[in-house]
């Protein structure tokens, strides 16, 4: 029987594999070969597939095996909608259930890492800026299970937004400030507003981001360096 610690270990070194993209959309698992990459026996490798097929990381054809997840800007647009709905019912919780000392402590992170939005950062520390402070409302809103979906969401989305903002190479703190504004006024129809406008995001800008992440994962390294 496999230790549920062995499995947490595969879950995460795959999950990390798919979120990603190191192994290309809609490609098929060689699950032999992913085994001995990992140092892993047949089982909790399973396991830890099937964990996540179920968190939308993979898919599972009957009699065919393991695939990575599909990339389009349908999927994408998907995720977007998803966030949308799930942020705007966090800040909104957030809102009711938030102390003032709360508000403040968020306000304090806010101005305290400021400063990080305008430094010539990856990609990937431009994504880790954005979604720490929405994660931080989403703690504040009280609800451990949509703070798991969100959780979810942004795992499965962040690939294309850190090729999005590397593209940009800076992330404004103007919208988060605006949130936050709005709630610590105790606007909440405002600032649910604010945040859904600040997530929505177009067919055409979806489609523009997974064009651009399709060029990162299918263009070789040497290709893009003598690009650059």
């Amino acid at each position: 029987m496999a230790t549920s610690g062995n499995v947490d270990r595969i879950y995460e070194d795959v999950k990390r594999m798919t979120s990603g993209f190191a192994l290309k959309p809609d490609e098929k698992l060689n699950e032999q070969a992913m085994a001995r990459k990992l140092g892993a026996s047949r089982t909790p490798l399973r396991e830890a597939l099937n964990r996540l097929v179920s968190e939308g990381f993979l898919n599972y054809k009957s009699g065919r095996g393991f695939y990575c997840r599909s990339l389009g800007a349908g999927q994408v647009l998907e995720l977007y909608q998803a966030r949308e709905a799930i942020e705007c019912k966090l800040v909104e919780l957030a809102c009711l259930n938030a102390s003032g000392d709360d508000l403040s402590d968020l306000s304090e992170y806010l101005k305290q890492s400021k400063t990080n939005y305008h430094e010539n950062k990856l990609g990937t520390e431009l994504v880790v800026i954005d979604e720490e402070f929405h994660m931080k409302i989403a703690e504040l809103s009280n609800n451990r299970e949509l703070l798991r979906i969100l959780d979810n969401l942004n795992a499965r989305v962040r690939y294309v937004r850190t090729i999005d903002l590397e593209e940009r190479r800076v992330v404004t703190p103007g919208n988060h400030e605006d949130i936050l504004a709005l709630m610590i006024d105790g606007n909440i129809h405002a600032a649910v507003e604010q945040m859904r406008k600040h997530i929505v995001r177009s067919h055409e800008e979806a489609s523009e981001a997974v064009r651009k992440a399709y060029m990162r994962i299918y263009v070789p390294d040497d290709i893009e360096e003598r690009r650059a």
